[in-house]
């Protein structure tokens, strides 16, 4: 989805920046906070994008937030406390679905700064339109509440894509967590196969079904993510 996104804004004049979360992903415990691997895991989503075919001319930049936030910290910081300062908890506990909780979890203190965190970043990247998921709804609408709150009239523009919808009953969107729901790109042409032909896919139903497709282009980007997989695989164990 960030690949075709991306490349419709290229080809209609946009320049992009793409936020590798690194320091947000340890903020949200994903590789058990390890920011090391979690870098690792920021170049294997760069050479998936690359795989795909992310129209990389020149029009793309990827800058992470652990580097971009240290190096202009007199910008970020006061930026970020103006935006937590003027926010009850209650409205940064209904962005918890960003971070894939419900309001009822109890978490970190870390993790409460992440919607603050995250609707700063916007400005931070002095953003004209913000691209992410639906499932990031609710810190893109915090932004421009901000802008109002602060009488900005030059509110970012939100553009939403859908979420791939997981392959069993019921499920919204594909999770990492459950194999089942999910195609990988590590995945073997076998598993790929074995996980569609078990997808929830009842005859003459088509409201919440996937939909799947296979073209030469895809299979050929498939087989190249292969490759790059296997060079990132050899980045963790040398890292």
């Amino acid at each position: 989805m960030k690949v075709i996104n991306v490349n419709k804004l290229i080809s209609a004049g946009c320049r992009v920046k793409i936020w590798i979360a690194d320091w947000f992903a340890q903020l949200n415990n994903k590789m058990g906070g390890d920011l090391k691997k979690i870098k690792v895991v920021g170049q294997y989503l760069i050479e998936i994008w690359k795989a795909m075919g992310m129209d990389l001319d020149g029009k793309v930049e990827f800058l992470w937030s652990f580097d971009e936030i240290n190096s202009q910290a007199l910008e970020y910081w006061p930026l970020l406390m103006d935006i937590a300062r003027r926010n009850k908890l209650a409205r940064i506990k209904s962005c918890y679905q960003i971070m894939g909780h419900s309001e009822q979890d109890q978490l970190s203190a870390a993790q409460n700064l992440y919607p603050c965190m995250q609707c700063a970043d916007i400005f931070f990247l002095k953003a004209d339109i913000c691209q992410l998921g639906t499932d990031q709804s609710e810190v893109n609408m915090l932004a421009r509440e901000y802008c109002d709150d602060i009488k900005r009239k030059n509110k970012p523009i939100i553009l939403s894509h859908h979420m791939l919808p997981g392959l069993q009953e019921g499920q919204v969107k594909m999770s990492k967590s459950d194999p089942s729901s999910s195609i990988f790109m590590e995945d073997e042409e076998t598993d790929v196969n074995s996980k569609i032909k078990k997808a929830y896919c009842p005859p003459k139903i088509v409201e919440g079904i996937i939909h799947v497709w296979n073209t030469s282009s895809t299979s050929y980007s498939h087989g190249l993510m292969r490759s790059r997989w296997n060079a990132v695989q050899k980045m963790v164990v040398t890292s």
